[in-house]
């Protein structure tokens, strides 16, 4: 079962341990001047991250979700607010990617996106990836390339 926690300094915690259990830095936070890999540093810069974008009020931009599969937190969903418009963003570790999660997760910020009164639904992507540019045009999303990013909108009114 594919659900979505609101995030706080628990779920935090624990994605945390399905970031560096299943992603590269790269692929989940921005990046950090650091040797690679999960270093202390890089750790504590994710967390910092986190609770400024989503956890910490005077700060907080966005909306965000630990994506748990049966219990066990395996990525991260976003909402970020524009106007009436609002952006997407998923990150999965690895072992679940190609499982049909991705999919689940996206039908579930559809959801969170209507209740919310949002008129458009966009996210963005890398052209080399071919499974969220199929996943968002399966869903009737326009996509858009501009270089390496793809910018996908579906109208939610």
């Amino acid at each position: 079962m594919i659900t979505l926690t609101p995030l706080d300094e628990p779920a935090l915690a624990r994605l945390l341990e399905a970031a560096v259990a299943g992603a590269d830095p790269l692929e989940v936070m921005p990046p950090v001047e650091d040797v690679p890999g999960w270093t202390p540093a890089r750790r504590s810069a994710f967390l910092a991250f986190h609770r400024g974008r989503s956890l910490d009020p005077p700060t907080a931009v966005e909306r965000t979700w630990v994506v748990d599969l049966d219990g066990t937190a395996v990525g991260a969903a976003r909402l970020e607010r524009h106007g009436d418009t609002v952006e997407a963003g998923i990150w999965l570790s690895r072992g679940t990617r190609g499982r049909g999660v991705g999919r689940e997760v996206t039908k579930l910020l559809l959801a969170e996106a209507r209740t919310s009164g949002a008129a458009r639904f966009i996210a963005t992507t890398t052209a080399g990836n071919a499974a969220a540019r199929a996943l968002l045009g399966g869903l009737g999303a326009a996509l858009t390339t501009h270089g390496e990013e793809v910018r996908t909108e579906l109208r939610l009114t």
